[in-house]
């Protein structure tokens, strides 16, 4: 598995643990658990473009 693929794997997981959270914190009027949610969201997105980068160089 090259570096990338692991970034990218990497990403998907946050995104979705971040939007489970999100959606958690949501439902049960959890202001914490949304903003932790939101976090993991942008931290997968972020991965998410240095695999791109890592993928093109």
């Amino acid at each position: 598995m090259s570096n990338s693929t692991g970034d990218k794997i990497k990403a998907g997981v946050n995104k979705a643990k971040g939007e489970v959270k999100d959606q958690i914190g949501n439902a049960t009027n959890n202001r914490s658990l949304q903003a932790e949610g939101k976090k993991d969201k942008a931290k997968g997105a972020v991965q998410d473009k240095i695999a791109d980068v890592k993928k093109h160089n």
